[in-house]
C-alpha cells in the first residue's frame, strides 16, 4: 500500500508547513503555518504511524534534502532514530549516489514508473512524507492507495496544493475514497485517513 502523509489547509495548501524558509517558491510568504497547531494528540498519532512495522519512506528530492539536513542533527526526540533506521527511497533526476542519509536509495528514471515497480516488488508499505510534486505525479498515475491528511483550520488563499486542476489522467480524474479513521486534535486539526475504494486493506 502507498500512503501519502501531509499537512493541508482548508483550501488544500500543503506548501511549507514547517518553517518560514522551508519553501519560498512563487513568493510564498506563509511558511511555518502548521507550527501553531501542534499538540500532543498530533504527536501521538504521527508517532504511531512512524513506528508502524514494515514501512519504507518515499521522498521527492526537495523534501528529502530538507529532512536529511534537519533530522539527523536532532537529539533527544523519538523521531530521529526511527527516521534514521527506516529504508528511504528518493525519486530524483538530479541527485547522485551515495545519498547522505542512512539507509537511502535513489530511484532512477521516470518517477511514476520507478515507484510503480517499487510498489509491486516491495514487501513494505510505502509512505510519502510531504513531497508535493512527487505526490501529484503519483496521483496522476493512480498509484496512491491512502491519504493521511492533517487538515488545519486555516485558509491561506495561495500556495502549492496537493490536488490541482487539470493535473489528472483520465483514469485518475475521479477517485472515490472512504474515511477509515479521523482524530480531532485540541487545536482544531482533523487527522483524517482516506482510503481509495478498491485499495487493498
Amino acid at each position: 500500500m502507498l500512503t501519502v502523509v501531509g499537512n493541508l489547509t482548508l483550501d488544500g495548501v500543503m506548501q511549507a508547513p514547517g518553517r518560514c524558509d522551508e519553501d519560498e517558491r512563487d513568493g510564498f510568504a506563509h511558511g511555518g503555518w502548521a507550527q501553531p497547531y501542534s499538540d500532543p494528540v498530533m504527536g501521538r498519532v504521527m508517532g504511531e504511524g512512524m513506528t508502524a512495522p514494515n514501512v519504507s519512506l518515499l521522498f521527492g528530492r526537495r523534501t528529502y534534502q530538507d529532512f536529511a539536513g534537519f533530522w539527523p542533527k536532532q537529539q533527544d526526540n523519538p523521531f530521529t532514530p526511527v527516521l534514521d533506521a527506516r529504508r528511504k527511497y528518493v525519486a530524483s533526476r538530479t541527485l547522485t549516489e551515495p545519498l547522505p542519509w542512512n539507509n537511502s536509495a535513489l530511484l532512477h528514471g521516470d518517477a511514476a514508473k520507478s515507484v510503480a515497480e517499487l510498489k509491486a516488488e516491495s514487501a513494505d508499505d510505502l509512505v510519502v512524507l510531504g513531497s508535493g510534486e512527487l505526490c501529484r505525479t503519483l496521483i496522476r498515475h493512480d498509484l496512491v492507495d491512502q491519504y493521511v491528511l492533517s487538515i488545519h483550520p486555516l485558509v491561506l488563499g495561495s500556495g502549492r496544493r496537493l490536488f490541482t486542476d487539470g493535473a489528472f489522467t483520465d483514469n485518475a480524474a475521479f477517485a472515490r475514497l472512504r474515511l477509515v479513521d479521523s482524530v480531532p486534535t485540541t487545536t482544531g486539526v482533523l487527522i483524517a485517513t482516506y482510503r481509495r475504494i478498491g485499495a487493498d486493506a
